[in-house]
């Protein structure tokens, strides 16, 4: 896999330097702000009206070369050597196209005609047997395919940050919310169990969090891209009645062609079963494994929002953020999408800064409330009654409560305590339950079992190794 992804970028870089040649066009790149600002630039060649034309000439040859192995001896040599010679588009092949299509009203026919004007000794030959679906869904096959061997490296860098980050702070405190409230206090509807919730975990396990959301992401596009396969050659109704024509009957030639087809566009099958299309149902598996992303960034990018503005840790500055025709939108924008969230997660999480003080400072005013249980459970092994020693601590917890959201002063539940004869037995181990350290659970040894060496993140990136060493922290265009 890593190779194929190796591969890939040399492809697209490649096709960068034959454009490069024929001089900067609106044909090569697709224009959205993704492009212009936020996604990388292979990403975006490989969604350009260039990239793709030039895919549907790769799959014309593709098919003639396959069609001559198995003995259509109208094509010749000389046909094929032209289709080669020509199978980038140039800005005056897409002018061609544009005027054929035009008059024709087919883009698909527009462009084997403009390739026919470049290739004349192919003329006739070009498109033999298919239907249109034979270069737009096969190319649009290609272009996912590649386009998540593109994805998978970042994703995993963002990853292989995020575990960094996670084990250089897996023991720091900070508080754990939920409902964004740092703890169930004594007293709600549910204070039996309220009582029993902590408010602590430690700032690398919160980033162990993230970076878990982001491995379920890298499996679920890992599982899809490994399932991907092949429309082929299946004529205008999924039967290759076509192609059933050309070879006489001869079934076993069709079933080859597609083998050949595959192992030319580099796929291992084709899909068992297609229409004129292959299954729309691969494009939302794909799309649903790539959109899985979009959850994943919020959910991480809303932590840090929100830390930033407790002034806990602190980001680079970053920009916040059913038919054919419609389907050449979303299919592209959905990668450049996940190609823009990546590159700036990749930002994001290469350079986090956390203010431990604030951190503390935050911990320590919320602490009171969250030393109550182990008060409890002393004041129990000291013979006291559960119930009652749950019954003051809830009415001392709400008069502590009502002090600091209605007058706005700091937390007095310890002094509260203290100051409570029931609580005398404990009256000299206060001080030493203050200390956060003591309340933040197996959190390191989790962040350090799952982010640190033999870990399953670090089973999880392997592959991608190279990429991440090799990888320079991104730089956004503005």
């Amino acid at each position: 896999m890593a190779d194929h992804v190796t591969e890939i970028q040399a492809q697209v870089l490649e096709l960068g330097k034959k454009t490069a040649s024929l001089g900067s066009s609106v044909f090569d790149n697709y224009q959205t702000s993704l492009t212009t600002r936020y996604c990388s630039r292979e990403m975006s060649q490989l969604f350009s009206q260039r990239s793709r034309h030039s895919t549907w000439r790769q799959l014309w040859l593709y098919l003639a070369e396959s069609e001559k192995e198995l003995g259509i001896d109208t094509i010749t040599d000389e046909a094929l050597d032209q289709m080669r010679s020509h199978l980038t588009l140039t800005d005056n092949d897409f002018e061609v196209a544009r005027v054929e299509e035009k008059r024709r009203r087919h883009d698909v026919m527009a462009h084997v005609h403009a390739f026919g004007e470049v290739a004349p000794a192919a003329a006739g030959i070009i498109h033999y047997g298919a239907t249109s679906c034979y270069v737009t869904d096969n190319a649009e096959l290609i272009l996912m395919r590649n386009a998540l061997d593109l994805l998978l490296p970042k994703l995993a860098k963002v990853i292989s940050n995020l575990a960094k980050f996670a084990l250089e702070w897996k023991a720091t405190p900070t508080l754990g919310y939920t409902h964004l409230q740092p703890a169930q206090l004594p007293g709600s509807r549910d204070s039996a169990r309220s009582s029993l919730i902590r408010g602590q975990i430690t700032i690398g396990k919160r980033a162990a969090q993230w970076a878990q959301d982001l491995q379920f992401d890298l499996e679920n596009i890992q599982h899809v891209r490994d399932g991907l396969k092949f429309r082929g050659a299946q004529g205008t109704t999924g039967t290759q009645a076509s192609f059933m024509e050309i070879f006489k009957n001869d079934s076993s030639k069709c079933d080859k062609l597609n083998e050949l087809l595959c192992k030319k566009a580099g796929f291992p099958a084709c899909y068992p079963v297609s229409t004129q299309t292959y299954s729309r149902k691969v494009d939302l598996l794909i799309g649903n494994a790539v959109a899985g992303l979009g959850p994943t960034a919020q959910k991480i990018c809303g932590d840090l929002r929100h830390l930033a503005s407790w002034k806990e840790i602190e980001e680079p500055f970053e920009r916040t953020l059913d038919d054919s025709a419609i389907r050449r939108i979303d299919i592209p924008e959905s990668f450049l999408l996940a190609d823009a969230i990546l590159l700036s997660l990749d930002s994001v999480t290469s350079g986090l800064v956390v203010y431990q003080p604030v951190a503390h400072a935050r911990v320590m005013a919320e602490l009171p409330f969250m030393v109550t249980e182990n008060i409890i459970m002393r004041m129990v092994s000291k013979g006291k009654s559960r119930q009652e020693a749950h019954e003051h601590i809830r009415v001392l917890a709400h008069e502590a409560g009502h002090v600091v959201k209605t007058e706005g002063k700091p937390n007095d539940l310890i002094a509260r305590i203290r100051n409570t004869e029931f609580f005398a037995p404990v009256h000299d181990e206060l001080d030493g339950m203050m200390n956060p350290e003591m309340y933040i659970g197996r959190s390191a040894e989790i962040v350090e079992r799952y982010c640190g060496p033999g870990g399953e993140l670090q089973e999880l990136i392997k592959p991608y190794k190279a990429h991440i060493e090799g990888a320079a922290v991104v730089e956004l265009n503005v």
